[in-house]
Parts: C-alpha cells; sequence; structure tokens
C-alpha cells in the first residue's frame, strides 16, 4: 500500500477487503457472471467536458422537446393545486429528510406535525385512530385485509368487480401466504355501483372483510356503504372503506356510515404528481382496542412529561418487526411516507374545513359540467352508467380502440385519463378522465373540444 493510501478510508478498506477474500482485482469477484451481462471498459466517444453555462444550455435544448400537455390524469394520482406554503413548510430542514426516524431519532416537532397528520385523517375520515401513513392505497389494502384476518380468523376478502387491476394485484400478493381467498362482486350495469344482491349470495361466515370504493374506480360514488355495512357486521365481516379523500368534503365520511377501516391515497392532499409519484397510503379504523392493536404501520402518541407539565409525543405501540414483535409483528413497512403525510397535514391545516369543502364541491360541480358537455354530443362517445360521479367519469368508446384515441389526443396536447383496464362489457374499450379543481372552465372546453374534434375527424375517414 503507498503511503497516502492508508488516508483515504475506502481504498485502504477496498485492499484489506480483496486481500481476505484471496483475489487480486474487484473484477475477479463477478467471474461466475456471463460476460454478456458485464459492463466492460470501452471507449464510448463521450463528448468534451462541458462547463456549467454549456451543460444548462444543452439540457434546456433537450427539454424543449418536451409536449406540454393539459393533464386530466387519475386513477388515485391526481393534478391537483398545492399551494406554494406546502412546498416552502415542508422543505424546512426539520422535516426534509428522505430517512424515517425511530422515537429516539425524532424530534418532538417532527412527531407532533405526524400527530396533527394522523388527527386531520380521522377528522376528514370519520375514524377514531389512523396511523402516521402506509406507502400507498395499494399497500393500505393488503394491509387492511391481512389485519382484518387477525381480527377476526377468517379467509374470504369479498370486492368489488370494478376495483383497478394493479390495487387488486397488490392485495392477492399480501394476502396469499395466509391462504385467503378472494372473491369479485359484480356490479350494476344500469348504474355501475356494487351489486347488492350479489354480496348477499356471496359473504358468508368465512367472509372476513368486504371491501368498497367510495367513489369507485370509474368515479361512481356508491350509494349503499350504510347497507352494505349492516349486511358485513350481520355476518361477522369487516367493512374496509377506500376512499379518494377529495370526495369526503360532499360525500358523508365513511366513518359514520359504518366502515371499520378505511384506506385511500393521499397524493391529492396537498403533493404534486411528480411523475407518478410519491405516494401516501391513507389508514384508519374504529378505536376499539382489539382494531388500534392490530393497525399495521408507525402511531404516533401524545403523552405528558412525568411531572405532568408538558405535552410530549412519541412512537406509540411499536409493533413492527424491528421491535419486540419481530415474526408476530402487524407491520413491516420500513421507510415510510413521514413527509408526504407532513405535507398533507400542512395542507389539510392551510384550507381549514371550509376550503376542503369548497374543493369538493367545486371538482363535483366540474365533473358534472365536463359530463354535461360530453353527453349525447355524438354517437362515438357515451356514459355507459346513470350515478353520480366524482372526479373521475367513463367514456365508451365506439368504433374506434380506447388506446388509439388517448394517443391521438396526446399528440394534441391532451392526456385525456386513463384508458380502461376492464375487458367484459360494457367497461371495455373506455377512456376514464379526470377533473379536479385545478382544471379551469377553459381547460374542461378544450379537452371536450378537442376530444368531440377528434372523434368527428375520424367518422368522415
Amino acid at each position: 500500500m503507498k503511503p497516502y493510501e492508508q488516508f483515504i478510508p475506502n481504498i485502504a478498506l477496498e485492499k484489506k477487503m480483496l486481500e481476505f477474500l484471496g483475489v487480486k482485482k474487484i473484477g475477479e469477484l463477478f467471474n461466475d457472471v456471463p460476460s454478456k451481462f458485464l459492463l466492460k471498459e470501452r471507449n464510448f466517444s463521450l463528448p468534451r467536458p462541458l462547463t456549467e453555462r454549456e451543460v444548462e444550455d444543452r439540457v434546456k435544448n433537450i427539454m424543449t422537446k418536451n409536449k406540454k400537455l393539459l393533464i386530466f390524469a387519475g386513477g388515485g394520482f391526481y393534478p391537483v393545486y398545492v399551494p406554494a406554503a406546502v412546498d416552502e413548510l415542508s422543505s424546512r430542514t426539520e422535516f426534509y429528510s428522505s430517512y424515517t426516524p425511530y422515537a429516539s431519532e425524532a424530534s418532538q416537532g417532527v412527531l407532533q406535525a405526524l400527530f396533527e397528520y394522523q388527527s386531520l385523517i380521522c377528522e376528514i375520515t370519520g375514524m377514531d385512530a389512523a396511523n402516521s401513513s402506509m406507502y400507498d392505497w395499494n399497500t393500505a389494502l393488503g394491509e387492511a385485509a391481512r389485519m382484518a384476518v387477525r381480527i377476526n380468523r377468517r379467509s374470504k376478502i369479498l370486492i368489488p368487480f370494478i376495483t383497478q387491476r394493479d390495487r387488486v394485484r397488490t392485495l392477492e400478493l399480501y394476502i396469499e401466504p395466509l391462504s385467503v381467498s378472494l372473491e369479485k362482486i359484480n356490479f350494476e350495469t344500469e348504474t355501475g355501483q356494487l351489486n347488492f344482491e350479489d354480496l348477499k349470495r356471496k359473504i358468508n361466515s368465512e367472509t372476513s372483510a368486504v371491501y368498497v370504493e367510495y367513489p369507485n374506480d370509474l368515479g361512481i360514488i356508491e350509494e349503499k356503504i350504510a347497507e352494505i355495512s349492516d349486511l358485513a357486521h350481520e355476518k361477522g365481516a369487516l367493512l374496509i372503506v377506500g376512499v379518494n379523500p377529495l370526495a369526503l368534503g360532499v360525500l358523508e365520511p365513511p366513518g359514520d356510515l359504518g366502515a371499520d377501516i378505511v384506506i385511500g391515497e393521499g397524493q391529492p392532499l396537498g403533493n404534486h404528481l411528480n411523475f407518478g409519484g410519491p405516494s401516501l397510503g391513507i389508514f384508519a379504523c374504529r378505536g376499539e382496542r382489539e382494531f388500534i392493536y392490530q393497525m399495521p404501520g408507525r402511531i404516533v402518541g401524545m403523552t405528558t412529561t412525568l411531572d405532568g407539565k408538558f405535552r410530549g409525543y412519541t412512537l406509540a405501540l411499536p409493533t413492527r418487526e424491528q421491535h419486540i414483535r419481530r415474526e408476530k409483528a402487524t407491520s413491516n413497512i420500513c421507510t415510510n411516507e413521514a413527509l408526504i403525510a407532513i405535507r398533507t397535514a400542512i395542507y389539510l391545516s392551510l384550507i381549514g374545513k371550509r376550503g376542503f369543502r369548497e374543493i369538493s364541491k367545486n371538482i363535483l360541480a366540474k365533473t358534472h359540467y365536463a359530463i354535461k358537455k360530453l353527453r349525447n354530443k355524438t354517437n362515438k362517445i357515451s356514459i355507459p352508467f346513470k350515478s353520480l360521479f366524482f372526479s373521475e367519469f367513463p367514456l365508451k368508446i365506439s368504433g374506434l380502440k380506447a388506446e388509439e384515441v388517448w394517443w391521438k389526443m396526446i399528440n394534441r396536447g391532451v392526456l385525456a385519463g386513463r384508458v380502461n383496464e376492464y375487458q367484459v362489457e360494457p367497461l371495455n374499450n373506455m377512456l376514464i378522465p379526470a377533473i379536479t379543481e385545478a382544471h379551469s372552465k377553459e381547460n374542461i372546453d378544450f379537452f371536450v373540444h378537442t376530444l368531440l374534434k377528434l372523434m368527428r375527424e375520424e367518422s368522415d375517414v
């Protein structure tokens, strides 16, 4: 070893490791890897080094190739308006970390912010207790199903047929080790809502939980949540309700309708799209001991100092696998979405009850404005269900593939929502746009005009 190398930790440590392993070069460690998978040193013909200003100019030039799209995305991730104060406050160094601090490392400020997040989630969902977030809606559903099975030791989960494919797949992965079966409930062909009679036929003494969405994956507002709750509880099953939280400013909270567990996606509560992330899994439940003790994730509790003079915050009921429970842990969540939860707490605190209600009413009104502008304007587009919609709504396409229309709309500057993933009538070949408070009347008019113009042009071909 050269004299100076002993003062460079990575070089010194690398040499010691190689000597211990009995090899001369790091490359020898990969001798058993087929050569076609190895990136070998070769001349990449890279351009000369650039100055900072030259790099900036080069990147800006590349970025001019990007298309500016009017976005009507949905399915859990929405182009909402995020107040500037949310970005400013959440970027403070006290909060801004990609790492999830444990109780001994977390400041009282961070813990209090997460406690406030939990309190706000309970307030909008009508539930008694909430954790300080899961990864996303999908994993929250998987954890909710496992929690239900831990509580009543039953072996079947019922979910609506109209449930996003990725969400169903995640649920299947979560319950597979438990030998729990998954059964789908049909939908009403006229309304798109859950078929209550089919639920009656399929629910039995083996049913651990019934899952419904409010509104569902097509934006349809389920009107029989209370009746579904009564039936589930009559059979000894739990009711899990998945929500778009922004709808709860105009809809009755699921807790008031008999939900046992409420989950959802918190991205629209003060978080940018950021190319599909980050997400935030909402998770809340009833306040009985058996529920709170089985709730996954981290829970921040409020306490006082020993003399009772000062309020304090700490992680409560730490049942993750890193703590004392090990294989009996109720959750394996590690690096959790703490910063996104704090952003949600900031957002909800900023807009307040009145603002939350106004945003929900705004979305509801704009959704039905868009539907009115599109309904009966062409025989190439129809809305297959007679229901009340929130934010999202299905557009059934005739004569063309929905995916083809989707791409043609992108070429005209509009990301027209999602392409339907259900392959049965009347759910096949649909576009599902999403409207939020961030869309102006002019935005919606442009979307409608562009889509109708496209359909007319295709009809003339």
